[in-house]
């Protein structure tokens, strides 16, 4: 039947990224058509239509694009319905994603945030900055790291600049150089840095 054309070649055979399937949904056409179909499906295409008030064109469209991001199905001859397995399965692809914040939100000012956005990479630096200035931008935020107050093992140290760069080490030894950290018989604390209340 005309009414129910057949499944779009691009459904989804496994999960679909969260995003793709919010992009499939961020248009007032997409989503008037998705309405009808969660309200009254499963329906066929000329009748998602009509409730939608959407052209029949504009229906068709709507709906391969929704398929393709596995928020609608074809379900035989009873019509378009909502694909709630394959948005589930995307609901629990997104739940596992890590989320990467923006290094910037960490920066206590415009230049740091720069730095940061450049040096870091999911969470971690690609590299320690040559330059002194943008070196002393990313041992600011490494200082913030550690608790004012509070004597930390060299281990400690070690295992907390590992989590951001394999040459533990050297940070550690810039940091007190530049007077981020203090040491006197392998125990540090942090001497200097921007804190959260500046």
């Amino acid at each position: 039947m005309s009414d129910r054309p057949p499944p779009p070649a691009g459904a989804p055979s496994g999960p679909v990224h969260p995003g793709r399937v919010l992009a499939a949904i961020a248009s007032e056409t997409r989503l008037r058509v998705l309405a009808a179909v969660v309200l009254d499906g499963p329906l066929g295409a000329e009748t998602v239509a009509a409730r939608a008030a959407v052209s029949p064109a504009e229906t068709r469209r709507a709906l391969a694009r929704l398929a393709e991001a596995g928020v609608v199905t074809l379900d035989g001859e009873l019509g378009w319905r909502v694909a709630l397995d394959s948005l589930g399965a995307s609901a629990r692809l997104g739940s596992a994603l890590q989320v990467v914040p923006d290094p910037g939100q960490e920066a206590t000012s415009p230049q740091q945030a720069a730095v940061l956005r450049a040096y870091l990479h999911n969470g971690r630096l690609r590299s320690v900055p040559a330059q002194r200035q943008k070196r002393l931008a990313v041992l600011d935020w490494l200082s913030q790291k550690f608790e004012p107050g509070k004597v930390y093992s060299e281990a400690e140290v070690t295992r907390t600049l590992e989590r951001y760069h394999p040459d533990h080490a050297a940070l550690r030894r810039f940091l007190v150089d530049e007077g981020f950290m203090a040491r006197r018989e392998g125990f540090y604390w942090r001497a200097g840095g921007t804190s959260e209340t500046e």
